[in-house]
C-alpha cells in the first residue's frame, strides 16, 4: 500500500492499495463519518421537455462522499464505500446524491477524518505501507513452467508454458530451449515490479539452466536464487514449494512464511494437548475479551459464517492493544487450512483453560 500525505485537508491521507489485503485494511480504518474523494464515473441524462430522457453519457469525475456504509464483495477484491456527495468537481452531478465508489488495486483514494487519524489506524496502514518484498516463483522443468506472483498470503498463478519438448522415447525433432526461456522470462517481465524477488525451482538441471541466461533476457539476475528440494514443475510444482520447508527459508521474510510458522504453531499445540490457542471466532472472541491474543489468522471463509462488521469490530479491538492479525485467502494451502478450522485461528499470550 502506498500512503502519502494529502493537500485535500490536514487530516488527510492519499491512499493506493496494492493488493487484496491492503483493501481489507482499508475496510477496517474507513467508518461512518469519514469523507472518501475519488475519481469515478456517472451517467448523465440530459432532459427534454417533451421527450423522455436520452440514454445519457458516462463522464469522469471526482467526488467527495460522507461515508455512509463500507463493504468487502464476496471474492474480497474490491471495496465499495457508499454515502452522500458533498463535494463535485462536475456541477452537473448534484451535492446531496448518493453514491458508491468502486475502490480496487491500483485505484487512487483520498480518506479524510476529520480528526486526527488514531495510532491504530496509522498503525495498520504503516505495516500495509512497509509490507516485504513480493515473490514471482518459477518452477521448471525441460517440459513446462508455471509462473506465480505471491504478495502478503495471495497467490496469483499464471497458467502452464509448455516448451514442445519431447520425452527420450520419441524420436520427433525437439523445440529450441531457448524459446522456451525467452518465453518464461517475458511473462516474468509483465508481472515483476521493482522490489520482487525470483524465486526459480523444479526437476534436474533446468532451473539453474534459466537462472543463468536471466541477464539476457532483461530480468534482474541479482534479484533471483536458485532453490533445491522441490522436484515438481508447473502449478503442481507452485503448490508444493509453498507447502514445503523450502519455502519458508527462501521466503523467511515474507507474511506467507510468518502466517505458515504460526499456523504450525497451532497444529503443534493441538497434538501436544497445550490451550494456548483459539479456533474460531466466538472462543476468541472471548479471549479478545481478556486480551489474550497474540495474534489472529483468518481466512475469506469467516464472513460467511459471521457479520462482516463483527470481524472488523474484533480485529481492530485485538489490533488496539498489541496484537498482530493476519488475514489470507483460499488461494494458498494455508488459507484452505485456516478454512478448514472455521476461518479464524489465534495464537494466545497464556492459556485460558
Amino acid at each position: 500500500m502506498i500512503v502519502k500525505q494529502s493537500d485535500v485537508a490536514a487530516n488527510a491521507l492519499l491512499i493506493i492499495p496494492e493488493d487484496a489485503d491492503d483493501l481489507f485494511t482499508l475496510r477496517r480504518i474507513i467508518g461512518r463519518g469519514d469523507y472518501a474523494v475519488a475519481d469515478t464515473t456517472r451517467v448523465l441524462k440530459q432532459q427534454s421537455d417533451y421527450g423522455r430522457p436520452n440514454k445519457g453519457e458516462r463522464v469522469k469525475v471526482r467526488l467527495t462522499i460522507r461515508v455512509d456504509r463500507v463493504e468487502l464483495d464476496a471474492s474480497v477484491n474490491r471495496l465499495r464505500i457508499s454515502g452522500t456527495i458533498t463535494q463535485t468537481s462536475n456541477e452537473l452531478v448534484s451535492k446531496g446524491m448518493h453514491h458508491a465508489l468502486s475502490v480496487q488495486a491500483g485505484d487512487i483514494l483520498t480518506v479524510d477524518k476529520g480528526r486526527k487519524w488514531q495510532d491504530m489506524e496509522l498503525r495498520l496502514l504503516r505495516r500495509s505501507g512497509d509490507a516485504s518484498s513480493s515473490f514471482i516463483l518459477v518452477a521448471i522443468d525441460t517440459q513446462e513452467a508455471a509462473v506465480a506472483r505471491v504478495t502478503g498470503t495471495h497467490v496469483k498463478i499464471i497458467p502452464n508454458i509448455y516448451s514442445g519438448q519431447h520425452g527420450k522415447r520419441y524420436a520427433a525433432k525437439n523445440a529450441s530451449l531457448d524459446s522456451f526461456f525467452s518465453d518464461i522470462a517475458k511473462t516474468v517481465a509483465s508481472v515483476l515490479s521493482e522490489r520482487d524477488k525470483i524465486i526459480i525451482f523444479g526437476p534436474g538441471e533446468t532451473r539453474r539452466k534459466f537462472y543463468n541466461i536471466l541477464d539476457k533476457n532483461g530480468l534482474p539476475k541479482e534479484r533471483a536464487q536458485v532453490v533445491d528440494g522441490v522436484d515438481v514443475a508447473g502449478e503442481d510444482g507452485i503448490f508444493v514449494f509453498l507447502r514445503s520447508s523450502a519455502m519458508k527459508e527462501a521466503m523467511s521474510a515474507s507474511k506467507l512464511a510468518t502466517v505458515s510458522a504460526m499456523l504450525d504453531q497451532v497444529m503443534l499445540m493441538v497434538n501436544r494437548g497445550e490451550n494456548k490457542y483459539a479456533i474460531g471466532l466466538k472462543d476468541i472472541a472471548n479471549a479478545a475479551d481478556i486480551k489474550a491474543i497474540e495474534s489472529i489468522i483468518f481466512s475469506d471463509t469467516i464472513f460467511k459464517t459471521a457479520e462482516e462488521e463483527d470481524v472488523v469490530r474484533l480485529l481492530n479491538s485485538v489490533e488496539a492493544y498489541g496484537a498482530r492479525t493476519f488475514a489470507v485467502d483460499s488461494s494458498t494451502d494455508i488459507g484452505l487450512r485456516v478454512s478448514s478450522l472455521g476461518g479464524m485461528v489465534a495464537l494466545l499470550r497464556y492459556a485460558m483453560r
